[in-house]
């Protein structure tokens, strides 16, 4: 099926290639950029989370705004393509302001801005973008395949991130990212599908998407039950490899690669995620991604003893979150590109992003300051368990009876 999808979609096709590359240089920056900020600029509990914040800023900033400026351009692809390239660039700069001996703090609080900035149109954008290159009824195939090659680059990006920050002991792996960025800009402007009419200017345009959130109750749900998780998670990621590193004393290398075989979890999740909504239904398959998700996590906090179940530990919890992982990103995709009408999914997108990516600077925040007052272990408990809460607006929702991708509401 999947195959058969990418070889009777050219557009589709050119999409997952391009995106393919640039996931993988995701990853890798994922683990080498808090990697460079740990080993080559000595960094503090406070500063971590300052530098996760600083990139996840433009969310709360640009959103709303981005959203409402892309649904009246006529060509979402080329705000992506833009994209694309900004980052690309941006990113190039850190090793090579690194091989010249002049990286700095406040080179990496600005590279991580706008970068993030970027990230923001190009999210806004890909969110009115993906119905015009895959048929409804390939929804949750297609999203497996994006996902699945997501997966993929956990499982390489990790490892490699990390072996390569270990040999060249700097920023050099982030050069990777920016190759990807350039890539996954030449197949965007390959893509040849027609775009619908830009919307029309009208009153209220920059809260209209927030406005019809608040009245679906499917979408309402999803948001407050992913924010909510997302919120606590990112207070354990802008701790995880300065704990795992410090406090666990796992060398670089080593958190890749366990990182990376574990995140064969996700290539596992993004495998079955269509077979078990289809067993079970879209609505609770999403709901157990929910729980899955940060479930496991608590591993990390509880790994003690020798360093081999130490590495068990991280391992068994970044495999089972990686499935809950796919199940959520999957089908959470696939219900919002059935939902939401087609006037209105890039605002709907950026007023999604400003809540669920906006609570992301505020956990890592809390993150780097809870860190510092009471230890990065006790912060660690109370993300992981904290993430669990997410489940108290979903449970209640209509979501948990869906069966089949919701239809074009009004």
């Amino acid at each position: 099926m999947a195959a058969s999808l990418l070889r009777r979609n050219a557009n589709f096709r050119r999409y997952f290639i391009g995106q393919g590359a640039s996931l993988l240089g995701d990853q890798i920056t994922l683990i080498a950029l808090p990697l460079t900020a740990v080993l080559a600029l000595h960094a503090t509990p406070g500063q971590m989370g300052a530098l996760t914040t600083v990139a996840l800023l433009p969310n709360l900033l640009f959103s709303l705004h981005a959203g409402s400026w892309v649904d009246r351009r006529p060509s979402r692809r080329r705000v992506m393509l833009v994209s694309d390239v900004g980052r690309g660039v941006l990113i190039a700069t850190i090793p090579i302001a690194y091989a010249a001996g002049h990286l700095a703090w406040a080179h990496l609080y600005v590279v991580a801005f706008f970068s993030g900035t970027f990230a923001v149109f190009f999210s806004v954008a890909y969110g009115g973008f993906f119905q015009t290159i895959v048929e409804r009824e390939d929804y949750v195939e297609a999203n497996s395949l994006i996902h699945g090659s997501r997966a993929f680059s956990f499982v390489a990006g990790t490892s490699i991130g990390g072996i390569l920050v270990q040999l060249f002991e700097g920023p050099y792996a982030l050069a990777i990212d920016a190759v990807s960025f350039f890539w996954s800009a030449l197949f965007l402007g390959r893509i040849d599908a027609p775009e619908p009419p830009p919307a029309e200017p009208e009153p209220g345009a920059l809260t209209a998407g927030a406005r019809w959130i608040r009245g679906n109750e499917i979408i309402r749900a999803e948001l407050l039950g992913i924010a909510t998780l997302n919120l606590f998670n990112f207070m354990f990621w802008a701790l995880f490899v300065l704990y795992a590193t410090r406090h666990l004393h796992v060398q670089p290398a080593a958190l890749g690669i366990v990182l990376g075989l574990a995140s064969v979890g996700a290539l596992l999740g993004s495998v079955v995620a269509g077979r078990i909504s289809q067993a079970i239904g879209v609505g609770p398959a999403f709901l157990a991604g929910c729980f899955l998700f940060p479930a496991p996590l608590v591993l990390v906090p509880a790994a003690h003893g020798p360093h081999w179940l130490v590495l068990a530990f991280l391992f068994a919890a970044e495999f089972t979150s990686g499935i809950g992982l796919m199940l959520l990103d999957i089908l959470a995709g696939s219900i919002s590109a059935g939902i939401v009408p087609q006037p209105l999914r890039s605002r709907v997108a950026g007023a999604f992003m400003l809540v669920n990516n906006g609570v992301r600077p505020v956990g890592t925040t809390l993150g780097g300051l809870l860190g510092t007052a009471i230890g990065v272990r006790p912060t660690l408990w109370i993300a992981t368990l904290g993430a669990l809460l997410g489940m108290a607006f979903l449970l209640p929702s209509p979501i948990r009876t869906l069966r089949d991708i919701p239809g074009e509401a009004p």
